[in-house]
């Protein structure tokens, strides 16, 4: 009889241990058919086609892994920022890092010059050029590593407007295809300096309308290039590793900076003030609009 008895509760443990299992199984699948239907939504959002189902399958195993870390960072809800499932979701960080960041590291020149704001003492307690009309909208680098190229646009674009009263929006396209002569080599990357130094040059720069955007490196169109719309008569390098400088210039104008954008919390900020770790592997150019207390507006092309 014991035996019998014992016999009964091993197949009743067993049961529902099975039973535990199903329910696990289902669970799991029901969240996965969650997460395929959400990344179906926003491979639409996105315009996103994958060349076949292995590549889907793999990018949606890499959208559901960013997702889960957006949501898990979100719900903490310990950061004064946040993050969203945005065009990049279903690239890893080291592909969109790839993609994206085409600044090539430079020391900063050891020639002595004179900083143009040096003696500027009296400062706004922040700044917002983006108010004042100086700040043409966001615009999307795309696959192309020419942050360095829509760096030092959006830095004569405010420029333009500070000297001569009119927000043009200018031609990343035209130093991406034109200036290639030095460290800029088009979507391989390249340096704000030798930018400017390309407009010096070439005495301007054409309008975006003139000369569109491609996200793509091309043949230089020497008749576009030729119809100047904006220029400048020289630029200088901010005194390293001194935000009391960074400050003074980006008073009196937009500046164009380096930053180091390579984690994750860089590839899904969507909102917020960014508090995040600041790294010194100088990879993405960018544009400094503004500041606030201890806090520095950024103008992020991607």
């Amino acid at each position: 009889m014991g035996s019998k008895i014992q016999f009964t509760y091993l197949a009743l443990i067993v049961l529902l241990g099975a039973n535990l299992v199903c329910e696990a199984t289902s669970r799991t699948s029901l969240e996965d058919a969650s997460m395929y239907e959400r990344h179906r939504q926003w491979m639409s959002q996105f315009g996103r086609v994958y060349s076949d189902n292995n590549e889907r399958q793999k990018r949606f195993n890499v959208f559901k892994q960013n997702v889960e870390l957006i949501d898990s960072f979100n719900n903490a809800n310990n950061k004064p920022y946040k993050l969203a499932v945005n065009q990049f979701a279903d690239l890893t960080n080291e592909e969109f890092t790839a993609s994206r960041n085409g600044f090539k590291g430079h020391m900063c020149s050891n020639k002595a010059t004179t900083f143009k704001y040096e003696n500027v003492t009296a400062l706004p307690s922040s700044v917002d050029w983006r108010n004042k009309g100086a700040v043409t909208p966001i615009k999307d680098q795309g696959q192309c590593g020419c942050c360095w190229a829509f760096s030092a646009v959006a830095a004569m674009e405010g420029v333009t407007k500070l000297t001569k009263g009119t927000l043009i929006s200018l031609s990343e396209q035209e130093l991406v295809d034109c200036d290639t002569k030095g460290e800029d080599q088009g979507c391989q990357g390249g340096l704000m300096d030798d930018a400017f130094q390309f407009i010096l040059k070439n005495k301007g720069l054409t309008t975006e309308s003139n000369y569109p955007y491609k996200g793509v490196d091309g043949t230089c169109n020497t008749n576009e290039e030729a119809n100047h719309a904006a220029t400048i008569n020289g630029f200088q390098d901010v005194p390293a590793n001194s935000e009391d400088a960074l400050q003074k210039a980006v008073a009196n104008q937009p500046v164009s900076v380096a930053i180091d954008a390579g984690g994750f919390d860089f590839q899904f900020y969507s909102s917020g003030v960014f508090t995040g770790s600041c790294g010194t592997q100088l990879d993405h150019g960018v544009t400094a609009v503004g500041y606030g207390g201890m806090t520095m507006g950024l103008s992020i092309g991607w």
